[in-house]
């Protein structure tokens, strides 16, 4: 273990009426402890749990890859400030660590393209392929085999969503070969239940207040796939 718990300073929290402090999932969890190896964020869109893992990210000194700032029509000037009032309690230290979107690691993988073009021995790193001539599901494969097999602590935010199903279950047998080797923590946002399908882990729900371990059978992904694979029809 290297993270053990986080703590949402609730009573810190400024304008209640603007997201994120106006999530009840925020104002009425004061803890949120760890498991060893895996824990899994879980919930609908808009619940939170995207939020909070980059909150934690920057709040344990992980590099966010940001793309491209656009202007909108109503800006929030506290949607990004969670990590504010958060507090975290490592085991034995902080570890360096990364985090993961499908959405920001297209605009990593060009950047490695650049490297590569005056430095090719970067690719090794990655099997010896570049990122961006590979099929999304190839690269980001690739950057999860050669990123994993360093010490440190993991996020990743949806990792489902650039993955295959065949490619979600090879993600989740190379979490199962990383955790035995005892140096890594991932925590991991997902609507995906082949990911939440792992052993010894921890799921915690956003979709209550406050947040709330449940078991794999009890999540909605397991439950909504169980029904429709037993009784598409009723669907149709």
């Amino acid at each position: 273990m290297h993270l053990k718990d986080v703590i949402l300073l609730s009573e810190l929290f400024p304008a209640g009426d603007m997201y994120p402090f106006r999530l009840e999932v925020f104002r009425r969890t004061k803890q949120l402890a760890f498991h060893p190896h895996l824990t899994f964020f879980i919930g609908e869109n808009g619940s939170g749990k995207s939020t909070l893992l980059r909150a934690i990210a920057i709040k344990c000194g992980i590099h966010l890859w940001n793309g491209p700032e656009r202007s909108s029509a109503v800006r929030n000037p506290h949607e990004t400030e969670l990590h504010r009032f958060l507090g975290v309690r490592w085991n034995d230290g902080a570890v360096p660590g990364a985090y993961f979107d499908s959405e920001t690691f297209n605009g990593y993988a060009r950047i490695v393209d650049e490297w590569a073009r005056e430095d090719p021995g970067v690719l090794e790193y990655y099997g010896g392929k570049n990122l961006v001539t590979q099929s999304h599901g190839q690269s980001t494969m690739a950057y999860f085999t050669s990123r994993f097999a360093k010490r440190g602590l993991y996020l990743l935010d949806e990792p489902e969503t650039a993955l295959s199903p065949r490619r979600q279950i090879e993600l989740l047998k190379s979490l199962k070969e990383f955790r035995a080797r005892g140096e890594t923590q991932f925590i991991i946002a997902t609507h995906s239940p082949i990911l939440l399908a792992s052993p010894d882990c921890v799921i915690y729900s956003f979709d209550r207040a406050p947040i709330q371990e449940v078991l794999y059978e009890q999540t909605d992904y397991y439950r909504v796939y169980r029904d429709f694979m037993n009784d598409r029809q009723k669907y149709l």
